[in-house]
């Protein structure tokens, strides 16, 4: 392959092609009515909840595939509203390995809240992600929205423009959240780590037990306070993952958060080498609040996310292995010994 991955001193990487040149690929596939907020529809819908999806698409051919494909997955397509002269947002991803690079570019929109209902017949849950660089203002209709209907719960996963705009341009977000979603990078983005905590928190990694994957560890300490400086934003329940080594959050003793200590939860075990990982972030972040809103508690609703997120990594694509709540149950029943909760601090 003339394709490679460049490990850089700060820890990051970049994907290499030769310039200029033409480089070979096995193949492409077309993976339609993807996306954070489309992913996490389906994966509602595949659970056994009610769910609809708010977006704009262009009154094109691809908009027809988003808006067919949704219909099949039995999301509701009663608030996908259709632009004349638009096109419809379409990316590439970049999959090397088992890692994906993602080529994004966001057509222009009206950003309009559309009649979604309001006091008895609200949404009981809103979900927000991934918008594009216009939208800014749109964060005010959705805030506006909210404090008009207090019982609508709102979960948070920000994707990339959402995280630049920074906390104070969504204040009034943060502080309405009750779930939120990032991984350790975001997290530290969010809040500004000083690079001396996250070199400090290297040397610290032995606070938490080996990673059977072989990934570095980061100190209980270290995600505790990422936690903590998430939840001083006003999420009520922050959640962060890492990659191979997991997912963190808040314990709990039933409904009742117990802030002083964090809990982790390793990946669910592959059933086989990973195929590619678009959309395990997705599938984690929307399993669990698919969980959490049918009841069960933060516990459970880690190990759900963690399953549909193993899952997802064996197919091509955010949504094609999205499991149904009975094969999800499936997986947990069958769970390998020492694949559980730990308390940590």
């Amino acid at each position: 392959s003339k394709a490679r991955v460049i490990d850089k001193e700060n820890g990051g990487r970049e994907l290499a092609l030769p310039f200029g040149d033409k480089i070979p690929f096995e193949f492409a596939e077309e993976v339609v009515a993807v996306g954070n907020s489309a992913n996490a529809a389906v994966a509602a819908a595949r659970l056994g909840l009610s769910s609809g999806l708010v977006v704009n698409v262009g009154k094109d051919r691809d908009g027809e595939k988003c808006i067919t494909q949704l219909n099949l997955e039995n999301v509701s397509t009663a608030f996908v509203k259709e632009y004349e002269g638009k096109k419809t947002n379409y990316h590439y991803v970049l999959w090397y390995k088992d890692e994906r690079t993602i080529l994004i570019k966001h057509e222009t929109f009206d950003y309009t809240l559309p009649d979604i209902g309001s006091g008895a017949t609200a949404p009981k849950c809103m979900y927000l992600s991934s918008i594009s660089e216009n939208a800014l203002p749109y964060h005010d209709v959705l805030a506006d929205y909210l404090e008009a209907n207090p019982e609508v719960k709102l979960i948070f996963q920000p994707g990339t423009f959402q995280i630049k705009w920074g906390t104070d341009a969504l204040k009034r977000i943060y502080k309405r959240t009750d779930v939120f979603f990032c991984n350790v990078e975001e997290a530290e983005r969010i809040l500004g780590t000083k690079q001396e905590l996250i070199n400090k928190d290297h040397m610290d990694a032995a606070l938490l037990p080996p990673n059977p994957n072989g990934a570095p560890n980061h100190s209980a300490p270290f995600i505790k306070g990422l936690l903590d400086g998430l939840r001083a934003l006003g999420p009520k329940l922050p959640i962060i993952t890492d990659g191979p080594n997991g997912a963190y959050t808040y314990a709990s003793d039933e409904a009742t958060l117990n802030f002083d200590k964090i809990i982790h939860l390793g990946i669910y075990p592959d059933i086989a080498p990973p195929y590619e990982r678009t959309g395990a972030g997705d599938a984690f972040a929307s399993t669990f609040s698919a969980a959490y809103l049918l009841g069960n508690s933060t516990a459970t609703s880690l190990k759900w996310g963690s399953i549909n997120s193993m899952n997802v990594c064996q197919h091509v694509g955010a949504q094609k292995g999205l499991l149904k709540r009975a094969d999800i149950e499936g997986y947990l029943a069958k769970a390998p010994a020492g694949w559980d909760i730990q308390v940590l601090g």
